[in-house]
């Protein structure tokens, strides 16, 4: 897992924008209630994730753990030795679409060892994202859902239905600094406020949760993937108060968004 430790890094040094995110950390990191919006991959090339509320999902180095989007779930980053170290790479409900007649189920998650075929498809698309537009970035995610289902993997399944709820993630998310309010949203959706609210409703959430989990995600992952001070995540996420960020990040993930960054650093 080295290798592959050392090219994710030299991508992060050569190119800002890529198609994957890289978590890592030199400390214990516990956060709770971190939302999946989209099916997310994850491989664990150093160090050890647990995940749910008892930390019944162990994934050691040189697994990886495939999640289902879903409302929030718990997790723990633990070093081992030098560091935890994570690639993720997000999908987007298109990634599924010519596999959407495959029969729906329960998983929540797929869990399994990185052999030697994932080994070498993660070091090709990592590879490959240094050279490749942005344009052909689904393409080569949709060959990894390929990869993983020819192994035998049904990942498929792991793609719930797009609703109200992730529309509205999306819409938050291309603007993300701004209040958009429900009237906004109402006209976007072509509905009334009363429609929105019950079908919100009927999926378990809210408008404001909506709301909390997009952004605060948002500022989740900031603080993971950079260095940009705490007031300038706060002001990408929408919150005019640093102090209101980071009163709100503490409420829902049980950590300060200043506690998390320590994680990231030798003391």
């Amino acid at each position: 897992m080295n290798e592959l430790i050392q090219l994710a890094k030299r991508a992060l040094n050569e190119k800002e924008h890529l198609p994957f995110s890289v978590y890592s950390s030199v400390k214990v990191q516990n956060i709770l209630n971190v939302p999946i919006i989209k099916p997310l991959l994850i491989y664990v090339l150093d160090g050890e994730k647990k995940l749910g509320d008892q930390s019944e999902i162990v994934c050691p180095t040189g697994s990886f753990v495939f999640l289902s989007n879903s409302p929030m779930i718990n997790m723990r980053n633990i070093p081992q030795g030098h560091e935890y170290f994570a690639v993720l790479l997000e999908f987007d409900f298109e990634d599924f679409e010519d596999y959407k007649n495959t029969q729906p189920n329960n998983q929540k998650y797929c869990l399994g060892k990185i052999d030697s075929v994932l080994e070498k498809s993660l070091e090709q698309f990592i590879e490959w994202s240094l050279l490749a537009p942005e344009g052909v970035w689904p393409m080569r995610k949709r060959e990894i859902l390929q990869t993983f289902s020819h192994l035998g993997y049904d990942v498929y399944s792991l793609a719930k239905t797009s609703t109200v709820t992730h529309r509205l993630h999306e819409m938050i998310s291309l603007k993300m600094t701004e209040d958009v309010t429900v009237d906004i949203f109402c006209s976007e959706f072509a509905m009334s406020e009363s429609t929105l609210r019950r079908k919100l409703i009927a999926e378990g959430t809210s408008l404001q949760e909506i709301k909390d989990q997009t952004k605060l995600g948002h500022g989740l992952h900031l603080i993971q993937t950079t260095a940009d001070s705490i007031g300038l995540i706060a002001d990408q996420c929408g919150y005019q108060s640093q102090s209101r960020f980071t009163d709100r990040f503490k409420q829902r993930f049980g950590i300060t968004p200043t506690a998390l960054r320590k994680t990231k650093v030798h003391d």
